[in-house]
């Protein structure tokens, strides 16, 4: 329990700024029309590029022996990755229902 502790008191800004973040984050989907929900989600799912960099870098750094780190790493590149190409499949498949349709005659 000291340890929890110590790691809260040594960690509050940053443990402040994602409560913080939370907060802010539900105000500003909260506020979204529900017709923008798709395209802001698709657009969040392909901000997960930011994921795969850290995973990759957590990989890098890990000792050859931390089986933790590197398991961990490989599952957030192949979690990341999927999800930044969902983004990209829907943004794609939102943007084909504005093109105009060809006619044939």
């Amino acid at each position: 329990m000291e340890q929890v502790l110590l790691f809260i008191y040594d960690n509050r800004e940053i443990i402040t700024i994602v409560i913080l973040s939370i907060f802010l984050g539900i105000e500003v989907i909260g506020s979204v029309p529900s017709v923008l929900h798709t395209p802001l989600m698709s657009g969040a799912n392909a901000i997960h590029g930011v994921v795969i960099i850290g995973a990759i870098i957590v990989m890098g750094k890990a000792e050859p022996d931390n089986y933790i780190a590197l398991v961990l790493g490989f599952f957030a590149v192949i979690l990341g990755t999927l999800n930044v190409v969902g983004g990209f499949v829907v943004t794609d498949r939102m943007l084909e229902m504005f093109k105009k349709k060809k006619k044939t005659n």
